[in-house]
């Protein structure tokens, strides 16, 4: 899988993004974390000039939990989302409610996913520095 353009100066937001999660995104990243669903999953990562909530490198996934503001945002995260899969990931939309209220819901929802992944994923590539876990 190729490596998608990243912008450094995505960094730093991402840094705040991580240390100011809301509370789904922590719920979320309790169950992702350290290599809980057999991958490495890293949280807040720049993509390109945008910062993805979850991100699965080896195997080219994106987890996106939307809150409220998303409804007004339909145009910017389609456009988000078409940039992405041109980037050769595949992304998978949850809702903050989803995450709170069906959990486990959500995390089978990712393990199909990650079930679906190609065989050759492109294992040892990452995208855009240093793993978080």
């Amino acid at each position: 899988m190729p490596r998608p353009r990243y912008d450094p100066s995505a960094t730093p937001f991402a840094r705040r993004l991580r240390r100011d999660a809301t509370f789904p995104e922590r719920l979320l990243w309790s169950r992702l974390r350290r290599r809980q669903l057999g991958v490495r999953v890293l949280r807040q990562r720049p993509v390109g000039r945008y910062v993805v909530d979850f991100l699965a490198p080896d195997v080219g996934l994106v987890v996106e939990v939307d809150g409220r503001s998303h409804d007004r945002r339909m145009a910017h995260d389609a456009a988000r989302e078409r940039y992405l899969v041109g980037q050769g990931l595949r992304v998978i939309r949850v809702t903050n409610d989803e995450v709170v209220a069906e959990l486990d819901a959500v995390i089978e929802r990712i393990c199909s996913a990650l079930g679906d992944a190609p065989e050759d994923s492109g294992k040892g590539e990452t995208f855009g520095g240093s793993e978080e876990s």
